[in-house]
């Protein structure tokens, strides 16, 4: 009878058993869930602060009460990047972050990290008055001022290189960091210290990319009878180089010749063909002397057979007067690239929509008309890619009345000025690289004179 009535009953301990299991497994979920939740933030963004700010939010309180992370900058200071509470009212925005104290000799945890200490858990704080340097300091000021009871600090390695620490901060006793959370602290320092390597190895390689893209564009002529200006800027949201570009030079006969163009792609290949487009098409423009038109012919059928599958957009001109103080004349062809835009002296703007024709490298019978338009003294003519007035998330239509809008407001500065308050105004929010070329002709009328038409 008793040993039946076991058998329905079981040992009491088994309650206990089971709730541990179950204590375990919960806790082994909450693991990997912050793990992934931390990937996440830190694959969101390939900007560095913006992901590790991103990775803080998740872990405070999630592993944290507060937290923080520094770097080694490329002149091999430490610098702190975020600093993260769960209670925003801790935190005025920025206050703890910045340049820190020198790290060489300090008796701060952070230092022993970035010698290659690994996860050091903290119990004990002094309090600042009795630090032994001045990153010291600033580490149990800190400490002191946002509370610790229990912390660790973890090195970011990656490379065998130590790129920077994190500190993991409990306020109070209750659920305090212990030993058994080191592993835990050493795998999210690992991948953290990964992404800031990731995320820095893409900026070399952008800047590199981007450094390689400027040099391949061309000094623009240091005397000429027009007066001209240039840009190039690369997309600053996607942080890709790509085949826009712009050219200028001298013809033998007295013109100036203005060419825009945007090769497809967004990478160094594209950046390549581009600078290869811009030789070849300087070398025919200077050889045969011909029209606009006849020109980006040319160029269309030397595409085709140099580099077949690849397409662009381009505008060849040629700005000239054709008798001696009279009025200057554009000469220009368009394959489907944006229109360029005539600014007067008094702010009146109009689009160029002569001599178009499709973009290069699609149809070599295509037909390549050109046009002529006047251009009014001390106008201003603005060549321009489509990344200036391009919106993922608006028509058209409204990019260029912006254009038009911001380059009236300008139409009296100096052409420099023209040229950077475009940008700035207009290419900032953009998601591609962006090229223009302005050019002004004849001289700003003197103060009192009559505005030229």
């Amino acid at each position: 009878m008793c040993a039946d009535r076991d058998r329905h009953h079981g040992d009491p301990t088994d309650g206990d058993d089971a709730y541990e299991v179950d204590r375990k497994v919960q806790y082994a979920l909450d693991r990997l869930t912050l793990l992934i939740n931390a990937a996440e933030a830190l694959a969101s963004t390939l900007d560095e602060e913006t992901g590790l700010r991103r990775l803080c939010h998740t872990l405070v309180p999630g592993l944290a009460d507060w937290c923080a992370v520094d770097l080694v900058d490329r002149r091999g200071r430490l610098r702190r990047i975020v600093v993260e509470h769960r209670d925003a009212d801790r935190l005025s925005p920025g206050l703890y972050e910045g340049l820190l104290p020198p790290t060489e000799g300090s008796a701060a945890a952070v230092a022993r990290a970035l010698q290659g200490a690994g996860p050091t858990l903290l119990t004990d704080f002094l309090p600042p008055h009795r630090a032994a340097d001045s990153l010291h300091a600033r580490e149990l000021e800190l400490f002191d001022r946002m509370t610790a009871d229990t912390a660790v600090v973890a090195p970011l390695r990656a490379r065998r290189q130590v790129l920077g620490v994190i500190t993991l901060v409990r306020t109070t006793s209750e659920a305090p960091l212990d030993e058994d959370g080191l592993s835990l602290v050493e795998d999210l320092a690992h991948r953290v210290a990964l992404a800031v390597d990731n995320s820095r190895l893409h900026f070399e390689a952008q800047h590199t990319a981007e450094r390689l893209q400027r040099s391949l564009l061309p000094d623009l002529p240091a005397e000429g009878p027009v007066e001209l200006a240039a840009r190039y800027q690369a997309a600053v949201a996607a942080a890709r180089v790509g085949g826009d570009w712009y050219d200028a030079f001298l013809m033998p006969e007295g013109a100036t010749a203005l060419i825009i163009g945007d090769v497809a792609g967004h990478d160094l290949r594209a950046a390549v063909t581009m600078s290869q487009m811009r030789n070849m098409l300087r070398g025919i423009a200077c050889d045969r002397k011909e029209p606009p038109g006849k020109i980006l012919a040319r160029l269309d059928a030397a595409t085709h057979i140099l580099y077949p599958h690849q397409t662009l957009t381009c505008i060849y001109a040629l700005v000239e007067r054709p008798v001696a103080d009279g009025p200057w004349q554009l000469h220009y062809a368009v394959a489907g690239h944006p229109a360029p835009l005539l600014v007067t002296w008094d702010g009146v703007t109009r689009f160029l929509d002569g001599g178009r024709s499709m973009m290069l490298g699609v149809d070599p019978d295509e037909h390549r008309p050109d046009d002529k338009a006047v251009l009014p003294a001390n106008s201003t003519l603005l060549f321009y890619t489509d990344g200036l007035v391009e919106r993922r998330d608006e028509v058209l239509d409204r990019g260029l009345a912006r254009l038009r809008q911001h380059a009236a407001a300008l139409a009296r500065e100096p052409l420099e000025t023209f040229c950077d308050e475009l940008l700035n105004g207009l290419a900032a929010a953009g998601t591609d690289d962006v090229a223009l070329i302005a050019v002004r002709v004849g001289a700003a009328p003197a103060a009192g004179a009559a505005t030229a038409e």
